[in-house]
């Protein structure tokens, strides 16, 4: 019976220790669940925190607020302006067949045009999104889930 005990132990301690193994993010800290990328999952406001692994420069920012229901996109971004500049748009998740993966694609209102590159979403967590051009694997972008700062509310 005590070996049977010490047995049962061992496996406790072996399935515990292969469920905490280091993912490279710290002892202790989970790894994110990557989530399926869906107009549900990627519903909200996101802001831009990196863009080619680098921060923005100070006092830029690009606010992306993606509404599941009518899978329409509100942008808020001062990149290439001077004040807050404001698109709005619609955007497309589909599975490129050739690459198996998550990509998406938006079209800007008013006969703007469409997003510069259409997207593979290379990582989806609760907290954050990694996006890199199809076209151009050397264009990443890293969002992170954020509130929409009160000055970039529309007025009511």
């Amino acid at each position: 019976m005590k070996n049977f005990l010490r047995m049962m132990a061992l496996a406790a301690l072996l399935v515990v220790g292969v469920g905490c193994e280091s993912n490279g993010e710290g002892e202790g800290e989970p790894k994110p669940i990557e989530l399926e990328v869906t107009p549900n999952n990627i519903s909200g406001t996101w802001k831009l925190s990196l863009w080619n692994d680098a921060p923005l420069a100070e006092g830029c920012y690009v606010y992306i607020d993606f509404v599941r229901a009518d899978r329409t996109f509100t942008m808020y971004q001062n990149m290439d302006s001077f004040g807050t500049r404001t698109l709005t748009g619609r955007y497309y998740i589909y599975v490129d067949d050739e690459l198996g993966v998550a990509v998406i694609r938006g079209d800007y209102d008013h006969g703007a045009g469409e997003w510069n590159h259409r997207y593979i979403v290379e990582s989806l967590t609760a907290e954050s999104m990694r996006l890199v051009a199809k076209d151009n694997a050397g264009d990443v972008c890293t969002y992170i889930r954020a509130e929409l700062p009160s000055e970039l509310l529309p007025a009511e």
